[in-house]
């Protein structure tokens, strides 16, 4: 049986210890850590390389948003349900924006807790305030708004070339099309990039996709 490493995230003690009891009788999960501030959670995270953080939010020093982002960034692989007293929809849509797998508030059925995680450990996400469809809607409506006023930013040649791009053309057929040198795309691409955010061709694509410029 395939056992499933927790690291668990909280700065009171009663509240590991509690989780800790959730999951007692399950076989297929082990604890693999705990810590009590973001800091620790980070150094943790790098060292043990768990499944699953359950990551609380308020914390002194680095607090649980931080230990997100850093954790995503250093553990793409590890899914993080937060577990907090915060309910705010920004406040979530923030932290589904830093990747988030689930949300459940230490209000709810403790239950719900082993629900999550057993739903995220199968591929899923689990929240218990919002639904992931909503949280979507949400992030690509602020995404799509953040894109018009970025590509409003692009000149007129600098469009043409995120067009083609967008379009997946190699940059020396760019080149030849709009009778420009390589060395002129490259520069233009990495301008592009700068002022759309963007940090691979995938993300020029779908900004691309996402306001009609280019035909899926």
């Amino acid at each position: 049986m395939h056992s499933h490493r927790l690291l668990l995230v909280d700065d009171h003690q009663v509240v590991i210890e509690g989780i800790k009891g959730l999951f007692a009788d399950h076989a297929d999960i082990v604890i693999a850590g705990e810590a009590t501030s973001g800091e620790q959670a980070v150094e943790l995270a790098s060292k043990l390389h768990p499944d699953v953080v359950i990551m609380d939010i308020s914390m002194p020093g680095l607090n649980g948003v931080e230990a997100t982002i850093a954790i995503r960034q250093a553990e793409p692989t590890a899914d993080i349900i937060i577990y907090t007293m915060h309910s705010d929809q920004r406040f979530i849509l923030e932290l589904f924006k830093a990747g988030i797998s689930g949300h459940v508030l230490k209000a709810d059925d403790p239950a719900l807790l082993v629900r999550a995680v057993e739903t995220v450990c199968a591929g899923g996400t689990f929240f218990t305030t919002v639904t992931p469809q909503q949280l979507s809607r949400q992030f690509q409506g602020e995404t799509a708004g953040d894109d018009e006023a970025r590509l409003a930013l692009l000149s007129r040649r600098e469009m043409e070339v995120f067009r083609l791009l967008a379009d997946g053309l190699a940059l020396k057929r760019i080149a030849a099309t709009l009778c420009i040198s390589p060395k002129t795309v490259e520069t233009h691409k990495y301008n592009i990039m700068e002022k759309l955010a963007a940090e691979t061709p995938a993300d020029l694509t779908k900004i691309a996709l996402r306001h009609g410029l280019i035909k899926p």
